[in-house]
């Protein structure tokens, strides 16, 4: 057996945490050869002396520690073995700390700034590395700064890569990519129920329940879902949602593996409190809009087929597919003025849009073995279709006095001032080649190529264009296996964002070494990674007229540090630190202000994270209690590229959460997110805008 299999580990831990690296990176074919007679490939691969499993190997409701990845949904493999710096949140950790948006499962992930737009909820804002980062379904693109919330209890985990890589995922923003994985049926019995009331009248229920179907378990079955009834922390909000997700997983032989998932989300909410007077200090509860005009209302229906068979020698199939229909409509006020020069003036802006996507992948993985050298090859094409229309509108808005606002309605009539119609498709073909050498050194390289065909109708301009675009992306890094529990690697990777008609796509290079420790006998792994990641072709846009203005180039020089480390079975720790130094290399002025030299905005320096669990074991009648709490440092940052608008203030938030085990299946957890209530501006545009304020949420879970 292979030395990177721990055998002084628990046995779960060392299958778990090794068997992906073998199998991905180094694994001659026998290892990759599936037995005619074994257990079924999906979720579970049996493999001779080790196990894998395809959806993500770790426990992901047990710990908050894992040691393998999806990788997308493309390859599933080893952390220690990958070269990119990387986080995985599990659903453990997200349930521990109440994360109900994606800027909350950010908060304690190193090089990510989430949240620096306060009360603007239409959509999570997130920065990884200093850049916007892409979104993905199962390896499948959501996009990026997106209308649409994802529902945390949809996905077992949330897979972060940190840095430029088309190479793997297609044309994306160079900060990151950000994976969601979801929750498939498992062969097994599942049954999980909650009700949660908190802050801001926050009622909510939910589900996770399945079972097998078939008495040879060849049909399993799984539903996931929750009605949410809450306000915002501001008058005259709403933060209603209805999700419900249903599975069917089918193994007709041991080898062949298909599931089928739908899902429905709606949202009927509102979607910004319109900011506060810039320079001043108000009350988060303080509403400056118009009660009759703040909607946000979302539909989405999306069905996925993914299948996993496996040949035998060495050769796998996988193949994921997604259909997504999409309503979304918002509707609210801003504001625009200073404190003390009252009243403020306001606008009305609404938005109305749909989107139909069709999008795939079909990839093949091979294994063979070459003497001293193990080989695994990758190669897939993937297709994405969407079509889409956006209408937006404007009007004048009667100006307010927060010293005593005064409602005046909704608006008579809207002026529109964009409506577009686009349509999109994306080819694309990508290949992947890793060499291990003894099991010590490991070469990766991957070349991906992007075909894209764009069209827009301008219905007020009377315009309709239409543009291709050829995009190639490649990658390379060396690992270095330094001891079974170490590795070392050195990395290279391109990126591609979307690009938009008449634009130059922007592109990222990203230079990366980084070190990894996954010590033996702990269920822990610490890492550490130190880049250099500029992106071209880069657009700005103006906060107040949303206007794009070109970037010629910016840099960002960081430090990554992550650990997550279950110490002892009563302690567990999660920790990180960033430091980023951004700079604007080259440029034109800006609306006439010159930027070259500048920061980035929404970019500190420094950032750093602590949470920590303690469990103290129940005794007689009493039950086991854990005790949590975390801190969120953010150092000051510019809120402007241009640096002409002010800057935050550094400030520390905490967190705290407690739960106590009533029986071995029910639990009831108090979480508390920021704690002391503290406040600062986070975002400033035409207004200021606050960070969330202090929100207090009771748990009562039962597994059975």
């Amino acid at each position: 057996m292979s030395p990177s299999l721990r055998a002084s580990r628990p046995c779960r831990r060392a299958l778990l945490s090794c068997c992906a690296a073998i199998a991905l990176l180094s694994a001659p074919p026998a290892a990759l050869a599936q037995e005619a007679e074994g257990t079924r490939l999906s979720p579970i691969i049996l493999l001779p002396g080790i196990t894998l499993d395809v959806s993500g190997g770790d426990d992901d409701a047990g710990t908050v520690v894992a040691q393998e990845m999806a990788v997308g949904g493309k390859i599933a493999t080893s952390i220690l073995d990958t070269p990119a710096s990387v986080s995985v949140i599990t659903r453990k950790e997200i349930e521990r700390r109440d994360a109900r948006t994606l800027e909350d499962v950010l908060q304690y992930s190193a090089g990510a700034i989430s949240d620096y737009y306060g009360t603007d909820d239409r959509n999570d804002y997130f920065l990884i590395r200093g850049f916007q980062a892409s979104t993905y379904r199962d390896g499948i693109t959501l996009g990026s700064m997106r209308g649409i919330r994802e529902e945390p209890l949809a996905y077992d985990r949330v897979e972060v890569i940190r840095g430029a890589n088309s190479t793997l995922f297609g044309v994306a923003d160079p900060g990151g990519s950000i994976n969601f994985v979801t929750k498939r049926p498992r062969g097994e019995r599942i049954a999980d129920v909650f009700a949660t009331v908190g802050s801001h009248d926050r009622k909510e229920v939910g589900f996770d329940v399945g079972d097998v179907l078939t008495p040879d378990a060849t049909l399993s079955w799984r539903l996931t879902g929750k009605v949410q009834d809450s306000a915002r922390e501001y008058d005259f909000s709403r933060d209603d949602r209805r999700f419900l997700m249903g599975g069917l997983t089918w193994q007709p032989s041991d080898v062949t593996s298909v599931s089928l998932i739908v899902d429905h989300l709606t949202q009927d909410a509102t979607p910004n409190g319109g900011g506060y007077p810039r320079f001043g200090d108000y009350d988060r509860g303080l509403f400056l809009g118009e009660p009759d005009f703040n909607y946000l209302n979302v539909d989405r229906t999306t069905a996925s087929v993914i299948v996993d068979h496996d040949f035998g020698g060495g050769l796998t199939l996988r193949s994921n597919l997604r259909y997504s229909d999409t309503a979304d409509d918002y509707g609210y006020v801003y504001i625009a003025g200073d404190d003390g020069v009252f009243p403020v003036g306001r606008g009305f802006i609404a938005t109305d849009g749909a989107a139909d996507e069709r999008a795939g992948n079909v990839i093949l993985q091979y294994a063979r073995q070459f003497g001293r050298i193990d080989s695994n090859t990758l190669a897939g094409i993937e297709y994405r279709d969407v079509s889409s229309n956006q209408t937006s509108y404007f009007a004048g808005a009667a100006p307010i006095d927060p010293r005593d606002p005064v409602y005046t309605g909704a608006p008579d009539s809207l002026v529109p001032y964009l409506d577009q119609r686009r349509d999109s498709t994306n080819k694309a073909v990508f290949a992947q080649q890793n060499l291990s050498l003894d099991d010590r050194f490991i070469l990766t390289v991957g070349a991906r190529h992007d075909r894209l065909t764009l069209r827009e109708a301008d219905l007020l301009a009377a315009t309709d264009l239409d543009d291709d675009y050829a995009e190639t992306s490649g990658r390379a890094a060396l690992t270095w296996k330094v001891t079974p529990d170490i590795s070392a690697y050195v990395s290279y990777a391109e990126s591609v964002a979307p690009p938009a008609l008449g634009v130059e796509p922007e592109r990222g290079d990203q230079y990366e070494l980084g070190l990894k420790y996954a010590p033996q006998g702990m269920n822990a792994l610490f890492s550490a990674a130190v880049y250099d990641l500029r992106k071209t072709n880069i657009t700005v846009v103006d906060p107040d007229t949303f206007d794009r203005s070109l970037v010629g180039e910016i840099r960002v020089r960081g430090v990554d540090l992550e650990a997550k480390a279950e110490i002892t079975p009563d302690l567990s720790l999660l920790a990180a630190y960033s430091y980023t130094d951004s700079q604007v290399l080259r440029s034109n002025p800006v609306r006439g202000v010159e930027i070259v030299g500048n920061e980035m905005g929404s970019v500190p320096n420094h950032a750093a994270s602590v949470w920590v669990d303690y469990t103290l074991a129940g005794a007689g009648a009493r039950g086991d209690m854990t005790f949590g709490l975390g801190a969120r440092y953010t150092g000051t940052y510019f809120f402007a590229t241009q640096n002409n608008n002010g800057r935050s203030q550094a400030a520390l938030l905490l967190d705290a959460a407690y739960s106590y085990a009533i029986t071995d299946s029910t639990q009831l957890a108090v979480n508390v997110h920021n704690l002391t209530d503290e406040k600062h501006v986070v975002g400033r545009g035409s207004a200021d805008y606050y960070n969330p304020g202090r929100e207090v949420a009771l748990t009562l879970r039962s597994r059975f």
